[in-house]
């Protein structure tokens, strides 16, 4: 696995102390987390961390194709350190996200109303119930029913 340093490098960052911590972050974290989860894992380590820092990296890091920002939550942008191509399922009741595979690759379509378009990025999004809420909701609609 490569480290967070050589990452950053590989794609055309160059690397601080709060760069590299942020990128470890995402690298070891699958979560999908947001600017405020990540100050609170990384402002104990590196006192001197801002969230203006964080956000300002994140947004370097997104430009230049290191991660993916997430708009699945309506409330706040998450990120994915996680770049192979994959699809993100949002649980409604938990708010957690998880990483989905893909049975197919989901491509730009070629037709002649898109021919001139150049498409750099695609997002799929699912939303619903993880199977942990989903079974607790289930059991609470049969509580109901039987009481």
């Amino acid at each position: 696995m490569v480290t967070a340093k050589q990452y950053l490098i590989d794609n055309g960052i160059k690397p601080s102390v709060q760069r590299i911590a942020i990128m470890k972050y995402l690298l070891e974290h699958r979560t999908h987390p947001t600017v405020d989860e990540i100050y609170a894992k990384l402002q104990k380590k590196i006192p001197t961390l801002s969230k203006t820092t964080i956000y300002n990296t994140l947004k370097v890091f997104a430009e230049k194709g290191a991660i993916l920002s997430l708009t699945i939550d309506e409330k706040m942008v998450r990120f994915d350190g996680y770049k192979q191509r994959h699809a993100h399922f949002r649980c409604l009741s938990c708010d957690k996200i998880f990483d989905v595979v893909l049975d197919n690759d989901v491509e730009f379509p070629l037709n002649e109303e898109t021919k001139n378009f150049k498409n750099i990025e695609t997002h799929v999004y699912h939303r619903g119930y993880c199977p942990e809420c989903a079974s607790k909701i289930e059991n609470s609609l049969t509580e109901e029913i039987t009481e």
